[in-house]
């Protein structure tokens, strides 16, 4: 999967596509706080491009605001990192740097990360703004994945199938879709989730099952070093236990679409 592949998936209109390079000492200017953040743009950091600008006359969906965030304009910007580079970092940076929610496709020599991250009014800076939660961040390496995935991905991702009440739902539509790829590395397959509530449930589940995946490995290991017997039944009880609570994790993750 390619950021020009993401960027034709999503459909947007012509008058959205703004493609000017950002240099890069702006990002240094607006998104780094310390020396060593500066270095890390400076050195990791080939080029930044502005490729969109979605804003409600251009797409036909109204603006958001309440007492705490305002979604006035979602911008899609791509990234490309130098080999080496501190990717995690330097996403982070950027989302800190741009006012406005970011669909950022960050190339590298490992392949694409798809992050975006909500947006609200700093509680002590009020003409600035923080991240509204966590920065969801996603590797696709370059492994090459199933056809049909990435064309779900790219089908589930264009503009028009996204929620189109405001531009915050909207977001949370890419958000989403993102979460549901995420979901599809376990799975194998893409599945959309069919509601916000639903999404947040896949979401909580993925999280659990990766820890009792991570759990499960662990008790094998015990298990195949352990020479007790009354330690060898209490581990492989634990392990069974483990795998049914994995099996009902993977029928949520499995889960999806309109009900």
């Amino acid at each position: 999967m390619t950021a020009d592949e993401v960027i034709q998936a999503l459909g947007l209109p012509d008058g959205t596509r703004v493609n000017q390079r950002v240099p890069k000492k702006l990002l240094a200017e607006h998104g780094a706080g310390t020396a060593a953040d500066k270095r890390h743009i400076q050195d990791g950091v080939d080029e930044i491009t502005w490729l969109a600008a979605l804003k409600p006359h251009l797409i036909g969906v109204p603006a958001y605001a309440d007492d705490q965030r305002h979604y006035v304009e979602l911008a899609v910007l791509s990234m490309t990192l130098k080999p080496g580079a501190k990717s995690g970092r330097l996403v982070e940076l950027l989302h800190r740097a741009v006012p406005y929610p970011v669909l950022l496709l960050t190339s590298s020599e490992v392949g694409l990360c798809l992050s975006l991250a909500h947006l609200r009014t700093s509680q002590t800076e009020a003409d600035k703004t923080v991240l509204d939660g966590e920065l969801q961040f996603l590797l696709v390496p370059n492994a090459i994945m199933r056809h049909s995935t990435v064309d779900a991905f790219h089908s589930a991702l264009a503009l028009a199938r996204q929620p189109q009440t405001d531009l915050r739902a909207l977001y949370q539509g890419w958000l989403d879709t993102v979460a549901a790829l995420d979901i599809a590395f376990e799975t194998g397959a893409f599945t959309p989730s069919g509601s916000r509530a639903q999404a947040v449930e896949r979401h909580a589940a993925l999280q659990q099952y990766r820890q009792l995946q991570t759990k499960l490995l662990q008790l094998r290991a015990q298990a195949q070093r352990e020479r007790q017997l009354a330690r060898q039944v209490t581990l492989n009880h634990e392990i069974r236990v483990l795998n049914t609570d994995i099996e009902s994790l993977q029928k949520v993750l499995n889960s999806g679409g309109f009900n």
